[in-house]
């Protein structure tokens, strides 16, 4: 990736000039929490999205797919405590209202809304709730407003995800900001749960696609929390235009440094939903390297990454190395076990694929961290891949046994 000197900005979808945002409570949580939010374009911009490979994928995703056909959004519309998934014609009908009720507010085409939603899966939209709550998110619409609509997509989530940076490319300053949701049903295989990412530099929409693919490849299709792949899984964005400077194109010298910036907010925001996994207390970093190709070493890392024998020995500050061998002999990964090296928490436990004498407590003290690194090298080629993920504790189960109560 592009090294580019990024510097922090707050905001998160509104950072970027060219976008406003709301989030409101609607009464569709039963927490009273904010459940709708908006992020809205000055005008029809750019667009480019990816979403769930869930053969069971929810209406609202159905509804979108068919809108970004052409490249161009105005306005994204989610709300949270209802999935709007599994419920047949009903749902889809429901998710093309949202849209058209966005872009009666808005004076705009409902083709140029897209629509999101999280939460239950299985039961019917309360759309009395929701379209009340639509009007007003659009009555709502600020240009600072990025940290609410963050609040607004939030379900099993302990802390709102945003983030943005601003950087320089050929004397024109450009910003990228984004905001996302997730803490369970997690490894995308698309993107995440639910993340939108704006930007005000001036990118076609077939470099919004090439770039968000591009990020989404090695961000949110790198973590995992439970292995499991939810219904209504998507990943946005937009590109306004607002700061000016010629249309950047994917075939633009500009574009690498761009994409470069995507990628950096796509990083961060994925890992901040790893390090909010259900019940987690550790944000665990698997990395695979000498595999004979980056297929090989991301099968390998995320085998590891989603096996409950490591997570839960992580969680328990337990070194027990044989987990992680394990977990790549199980992968489609080729291995020569007499090549392997485990290194766990920064200490070797595996060198050619036999033990290392290591200390106990030493790993113990390194393992009770909140950052835990794994390291395997396969010594078979040059393929690489990270992974990201948490432990599992205990309170991933009572999180999962009482989510519908």
């Amino acid at each position: 990736m592009t090294e580019l000197d990024l510097a922090f900005v707050e905001g998160g979808v509104t950072a970027p000039f060219g976008f406003m945002a709301s989030g409101v409570c609607a009464g569709i949580k039963k927490s009273g929490r904010k459940d709708v939010a908006l992020v809205v374009a000055e005008k029809p911009c750019p667009a480019a999205a990816v979403f769930t490979t869930s053969s069971m994928a929810a209406a609202p995703v159905i509804v979108s797919r068919e809108h970004l056909a052409e490249g161009t959004l105005r306005a994204i519309v989610v709300n949270a405590g209802n999935a709007n998934a599994c419920t047949g014609a009903a749902g889809v009908a429901d998710a093309r209202a949202m849209a058209a009720s966005v872009a009666a507010a808005l004076g705009c085409a409902a083709s140029e809304v897209l629509v999101a939603s999280t939460g239950v899966i299985g039961v019917p939209m309360p759309m009395d709730l929701v379209l009340r709550g639509v009007a007003e998110a659009a009555e709502a619409l600020d240009l600072v407003a990025g940290e609410d609509a963050a609040e607004a997509i939030m379900t099993t989530d302990t802390f709102v995800k945003t983030t943005g940076v601003a950087f320089e490319v050929d004397g024109i300053t450009y910003t990228v900001g984004g905001m996302a949701k997730g803490s369970g049903m997690i490894q995308p295989n698309m993107a995440t749960m639910l993340a939108f990412v704006t930007t005000d530099a001036p990118l076609s929409s077939a470099s919004c696609d090439k770039a968000l693919r591009s990020a989404v490849g090695r961000t949110f299709n790198r973590i995992t929390i439970d292995s499991d792949t939810s219904t209504n899984d998507m990943c946005v964005l937009m590109a306004s235009g607002a700061a000016g400077g010629a249309e950047i194109t994917s075939h633009d010298a500009r574009f690498v440094e761009i994409a470069a910036a995507i990628e950096h907010v796509c990083g961060e925001l994925a890992r901040m939903v790893v390090r909010d996994g259900e019940g987690a207390t550790k944000l665990i970093t698997v990395t695979v390297t000498g595999a004979q190709s980056e297929h090989d070493a991301e099968a390998a890392a995320f085998a590891v990454a989603n096996s409950p024998l490591v997570k839960t020995a992580v969680f328990g500050a337990d070194a027990n190395w044989g987990r992680v061998a394990m977990a790549i002999g199980k992968s489609s990964a080729a291995v020569d076990q007499a090549r392997v090296r485990i290194t766990f928490a920064g200490i070797l436990t595996c060198d050619g694929g036999t033990a290392v004498a290591f200390s106990e407590e030493a790993a113990a003290t390194a393992l009770a961290e909140d950052t835990v690194e794994i390291a395997v090298d396969l010594g078979l080629g040059v393929g690489q891949a990270t992974v990201w993920t948490c432990d599992l504790s205990y309170d991933y189960v009572r999180i999962n046994g009482e989510y519908r109560s």
